[in-house]
């Protein structure tokens, strides 16, 4: 009967490890892409999303990511992500209101007084608002990051002004709010998927292009781009997208895991960003960019007064002043 037991005793033994092991072993594998490459802002964030998943989760989840563009532009992740090909991805809002229109008043231009204020509408109960608007277009938003604040580079001239703008060929993101804007300026607008911008400036299919700083230092606009103004005409927030489903059968735990390793990503990806913007000026000059800081940005307003007049028709002027007064 002892030597029984202790057969019966280790069999079960085995088998109760066996029973814990197999669950711990156990990983599913998750993509997460970016438009441009691991060495931005945006590389910090997924990276930092990725190995914070992991922790959380004990290693059951295991973030694969993608970088400049090799799993498609921002569009076509999104479209992966709402289809559930993909994952999860890391967007700016450039193309963002193709799928969820509401998400198009966070891009009228000057809407934000600078980053403190977008971060505090995004973190407050606007922002979040808002990303509950996604969960009906198939989508699960984890948290808002950060593109940075949008300025304008061309290879032809200075522009020290509005009127610098006009007839300048410039590539857009997709989306309706920036296109009209700048139209607005009397600029030609080619809406481009980010991984095209490149070839299109050096080949001169497009004069110019605005991003960041983070993401023109990112992406080498330095050579094929001669003139920087730091327009600042459009605060550019970001976004981590999960497919719904996918979001849904995740247990209690791992959700909440989830959200809050997007979370801890986005103070990287912010802190990354203020890096960039503090260093950013100096560093595109020594590689030969004529950068023009002081820019008069009550002239660039009072050029889009009829384009906002329609942004107001568009989206409320009350919805847009609670944006711009929120504290």
């Amino acid at each position: 009967m002892t030597i029984r037991r202790t057969l019966l005793a280790s069999f079960v033994a085995t088998g109760l490890g066996l029973a814990v092991a197999t669950p711990a072993q156990a990983q599913t594998t998750m993509r997460i892409s970016i438009s441009i490459a691991q060495n931005s802002h945006q590389g910090v964030a997924i990276d930092t999303f990725a190995r914070e998943v992991e922790r959380r989760t004990g290693g059951r989840y295991k973030i694969q990511t993608f970088y400049s563009g090799s799993l498609g532009g921002e569009r076509e992740s999104i479209e992966a992500v709402q289809l559930g090909t993909q994952e999860l991805t890391f967007s700016s809002t450039g193309p963002v209101p193709n799928f969820v229109p509401e998400a198009r008043i966070l891009d009228i231009p000057f809407l934000f007084t600078d980053k403190a204020h977008a971060r505090r509408v995004l973190d407050g109960a606007p922002g979040q608002d808002m990303l509950n608007k996604f969960d009906s277009k198939g989508f699960k938003a984890l948290a808002w990051g950060e593109n940075g604040v949008r300025h304008m580079t061309n290879s032809k001239r200075a522009v020290n002004g509005p009127d610098d703008l006009k007839g300048l060929k410039m590539r857009t993101m997709e989306n309706p709010v920036h296109v009209a804007a700048y139209k607005g300026f009397g600029i030609i607008t080619t809406p481009m998927a980010f991984p095209e911008v490149f070839t299109a400036l050096q080949q001169g299919t497009v004069d110019g292009q605005e991003n960041p700083l983070s993401v023109i230092m990112a992406a080498k606009f330095d050579q094929v781009q001669k003139h920087l103004t730091l327009t600042g005409h459009v605060y550019s927030p970001a976004i981590f997208l999960m497919n719904k489903a996918a979001f849904d059968k995740l247990p209690a735990a791992d959700k909440t895991a989830f959200i809050e390793s997007a979370k801890e990503a986005v103070k990287a990806n912010r802190a990354r960003v203020d890096e960039d913007d503090a260093k950013g000026v100096s560093e595109l000059r020594s590689k030969g960019m004529q950068v023009i800081e002081n820019v008069d940005k009550t002239r660039f307003v009072n050029a889009l007064t009829q384009v906002n007049s329609d942004f107001e028709k568009q989206f409320g002027k009350a919805n847009i002043d609670a944006i711009r007064n929120f504290k």
